[in-house]
């Protein structure tokens, strides 16, 4: 391991210069408009896993955008790791509210990051934290420190659904077979409070169309007499949660996992400062469903969240008009045991049922998945919580987030096999928003890491 550990440090600047030149293509998936660069993405990717000494690598196509795959098979006797992460993005929108451009990298130091962190759009989320697999994986080459086979699947949907990734999984079952995935798309507590992620809730996404006249009116003329989709669709989204924060869609909590009080106890004892996190977002209070921590309304207990309303004239100036239609994206983050296809039924049906005679709704589904719970006595996660020790110099937390990563439960069901969640980045990086960040230390540190949790994994499971 000295001699891994060596190499990574001999590297680190190349390393570091490697990662922003991948962060510099702009891999959209959402926009077709940046489909080439998803590709070009894609083939350097793959360029980087070979010169990183993995033997087979091959760039898959699908319907959509490809999947790099990668195999490092030394012997079929030991334990094998898939290691999954997603080269693609999230859009850079709104770029004015960037104070650099998202894809022109730089590094610049912070109060949580004072060794400096990446800017760029995609330097956490998850380019940078793939990129720290490939590293830990030459390292290790290089130091000829590897104990077990290792496979790469690196996609390039997940921002979108992995809307392709189902298919390839069951027609790629053999390939993919594995004892376990290892993931790196979430976050730590803080750089000196490791932790593990445990638990991601599910999600449902969708859009809502509401169409009240035939065409855009003036709003002169017609307004007090015809509906205005914009106002009807306003009120309806206002109306899907009550005074207590409670989604008021009926059956929406029948399946919800109740999480036991000594679990909400230990979970509460995870470092949090409110007044830190309200100054750190910029609000004065907070708003959430009575009866549950901040901690709890982020992890353990389903949300609605409308992430985009539009509709009549946006431009510059004025344009009195009444618009003939209204839209908006939803997205709703589930707990254990709710179905996202049952959630987007009860959306519909409830949206459609409360919509009034004057106007007509359409509602899309999109993407989502389920959530999914890891256990914490298993040989993979106590590896990975000794590799966190060896380098943090502590114990990390294991903590439920709230995010989703949908393919977690895909690859329990077509793979049977179980997933760590050995994320690096912090909350506070703005991943999906604008000035995006990974601090330097996260990304050594995930590099350091990984070779650790490699050892340690092989000497566990060859122990039971």
């Amino acid at each position: 391991m000295k001699k891994t550990q060596a190499y990574i440090q001999e590297n680190k600047d190349r390393f570091l210069e490697e990662l922003l030149g991948l962060l510099r293509i702009p891999s959209v998936s959402a926009d077709p408009a940046f489909k080439a660069s998803v590709a070009e993405t894609a083939k350097l990717v793959a360029q980087h896993l070979k010169k990183a000494g993995v033997p087979k690598v091959e760039v898959c196509k699908t319907a959509g955008h490809p999947i790099v795959y990668g195999e490092y098979i030394q012997d079929k006797k030991l334990l094998t790791v898939l290691v999954y992460g997603h080269y693609d993005v999230q859009p850079a929108d709104p770029v004015e509210l960037w104070d650099t451009p998202p894809f022109e990298p730089v590094i610049k130091k912070t109060k949580r990051h004072p060794q400096g962190a990446i800017f760029a759009r995609g330097a956490c989320d998850d380019k940078g934290q793939v990129f720290m697999h490939i590293k830990a994986f030459e390292a290790m080459r290089k130091s000829k420190n590897i104990p077990c086979n290792i496979k790469f699947m690196i996609e390039g949907e997940e921002e979108v659904g992995s809307v392709n990734l189902e298919k390839f999984c069951k027609k790629e079952k053999k390939k993919l077979a594995c004892d376990m995935v290892l993931i790196s798309d979430t976050s730590i507590l803080d750089n000196k409070v490791p932790s593990i992620t445990t638990g991601l809730r599910g999600l449902t996404y969708l859009e809502v169309e509401v169409t009240g006249p035939n065409r855009d009116l003036h709003s002169g003329v017609y307004g007090g007499a015809v509906a205005n989709p914009i106002n009807v669709l306003a009120k309806m989204i206002a109306d899907l949660q009550n005074k207590r924060g409670e989604i008021t869609i009926p059956g929406f909590y029948d399946d919800v996992d109740i999480v036991s009080k000594e679990e909400r106890k230990a979970m509460n004892q995870a470092p949090y400062d409110e007044k830190a996190y309200m100054r750190d977002l910029g609000v004065k209070a907070l708003l959430g469903e009575k009866g549950y921590t901040t901690l709890e309304r982020t992890s353990i207990r389903p949300t609605l969240d409308v992430n985009g309303i539009w509709g009549g004239y946006t431009g510059d100036g004025a344009k009195t008009v009444l618009p003939s239609k209204a839209f908006a994206k939803s997205s709703m983050r589930l707990v254990p045991h709710q179905d996202p296809v049952k959630i987007f039924k009860l959306f519909k049906q409830h949206f459609e049922a409360v919509a009034p005679a004057y106007v007509k709704v359409k509602i899309t589904p999109h993407h989502g998945g389920d959530a999914a719970v890891t256990p914490t006595d298993s040989a993979e996660y106590k590896a990975a919580e000794w590799a966190m020790t060896q380098t943090f110099g502590k114990a990390p937390i294991p903590v439920r987030s709230g995010g989703s990563i949908p393919i977690v439960a895909l690859f329990e069901t077509v793979l049977n096999a179980k997933s760590v969640l050995l994320g690096f980045g912090l909350d506070s990086d703005a991943i999906h928003s604008p000035n995006e960040h990974f601090g330097l230390f996260n990304f050594y540190k995930g590099i350091e890491t990984i070779p650790y949790f490699y050892q340690q994994y092989a000497v566990l499971k060859q122990k039971k």
